[in-house]
């Protein structure tokens, strides 16, 4: 990790669309929550799994294109915001199977959520934190529930409640994640043993 690039004031925010549907509920307010990070100051790109077709994780199978690219978005970004909609109680099988193809990459790394729901998405993203914290990310302590097309009105989220929610995580996000940045790259950097980043010092030591 570039100690000086991770002092700068620009953070990099990736927003990960898990919905195949045209039209998405999640994948639209996505894309407001990434315009609303870049006013506050972000670097945003969209990682839209319905365009970047990731194959089905396989550990034996050598990184198609989609993977390589994916990974690409991964490792530019300093947080991530990951979209889903709700199905059965859980996160699509687009952002699992996303997730499922990385794991140190996300650490240090702070998430947000989106889930598009009629009951409040509720278990989808503590789904992904499970999974994100499995991965030794961090994650912001509440995520925004989209519902549908009670929310949403000619393209536009009509709800002011849900307006402030996604105004409120894109500028935390971009906050919090560039101050997580800044000490998770310190504590790399750093000989004290006893850290979060500790582990991570170990693991970029045997793979260089």
């Amino acid at each position: 990790m570039d100690m000086e690039r991770n002092m700068q004031s620009t953070i990099n925010i990736l927003g990960v669309a898990g919905s195949m549907r045209s039209g998405s509920y999640s994948t639209e307010a996505l894309k407001m929550a990434l315009e609303l990070a870049k006013k506050h100051g972000a670097e945003v790109r969209l990682l839209d799994l319905s365009k970047t077709v990731l194959p089905l994780r396989d550990p034996s199978a050598p990184a198609s294109e989609q993977v390589e690219a994916a990974a690409k978005a991964v490792a530019w970004a300093d947080a991530l915001i990951l979209a889903s909609p709700d199905y059965h109680g859980s996160m699509s099988g687009t952002i699992k199977n996303f997730l499922d193809h990385f794991y140190k990459e996300f650490a240090g790394k702070l998430f947000g959520y989106i889930v598009a729901s009629h009951e409040k998405g509720l278990t989808a993203m503590d789904q992904m934190r499970t999974a994100v914290r499995q991965c030794c990310g961090w994650s912001m302590p509440y995520g925004v529930s989209i519902n549908g097309e009670q929310d949403f009105a000619n393209g536009q989220i009509a709800n002011a409640e849900v307006s402030r929610r996604l105004e409120m995580m894109s500028r935390d996000l971009v906050v919090y994640g560039r101050l997580m940045r800044g000490q998770f790259a310190r504590d790399l950097g750093s000989s004290e043993p006893y850290t979060f980043a500790a582990h991570y010092r170990v693991l970029l030591k045997s793979a260089s």
